[in-house]
């Protein structure tokens, strides 16, 4: 298979794959955030946790981002011998992706934990009722970088699908290049693994 139709293969599925996932976090965002948000603590029991939520949201959002983030890095190392002119729209996604997953990791699920334990006055409990309403807020702001960083990823994965393929090849990276791109690409394997490990 040639390096463009690989690439075209990788931008499909990321295109596939990131128009649910931004429609899935908007809805996310406006009805359920909205929802458990709207008064901490007493609302923080409508987050969608625990026993009276069948599905967590997190056993639809982990494996799409992980196949979004995938497909992106997929797109871009098939891709990778284009001019730049062309190579920025995919590093737009893969990049802004793993930069979004790797927030969601470090600040969202600790939110999470702590929101919920306080919601259901879980002997976890760690935060106040002040610092439980802080937090939403924060939570609501930064959510809102999530939906626009997923919006420009799937807006840069659906541009590079419908552009013409570049029909010259960009010169040879140097190595110190491409030995990056390799540690770069093995890190975003172990991370999805890891993110995935998470449902």
């Amino acid at each position: 298979m040639s390096r463009e139709k690989l690439t075209k293969v990788f931008l499909t599925l990321a295109v596939l794959v990131g128009g649910p996932l931004l429609g899935a976090k908007l809805f996310d965002l406006v009805v359920l955030a909205g929802a458990w948000s709207a008064d901490p603590p007493h609302s923080l029991a409508m987050m969608p946790y625990g026993k009276n939520w069948p599905v967590d949201t997190g056993v639809f959002f982990i494996p799409f981002s992980a196949a979004m983030l995938l497909s992106t890095f997929g797109a871009l190392l098939a891709g990778w011998k284009t001019p730049w002119r062309y190579r920025w729209l995919l590093c737009v996604p893969s990049l802004g992706i793993l930069a979004l997953l790797i927030l969601t990791v470090l600040a969202f699920w600790p939110m999470n934990a702590a929101l919920w334990y306080h919601g259901i006055g879980s002997p976890k409990d760690t935060i106040t009722d002040a610092e439980s309403i802080a937090m939403a807020r924060r939570w609501i702001v930064l959510d809102w970088l999530r939906v626009a960083g997923a919006m420009a990823a799937f807006a840069a994965s659906l541009g590079a699908l419908v552009r013409p393929w570049p029909t010259e090849v960009a010169s040879r990276d140097p190595l110190w290049v491409r030995w990056a791109l390799a540690a770069l690409l093995i890190g975003v394997a172990a991370f999805a693994l890891y993110f995935v490990m998470g449902i």
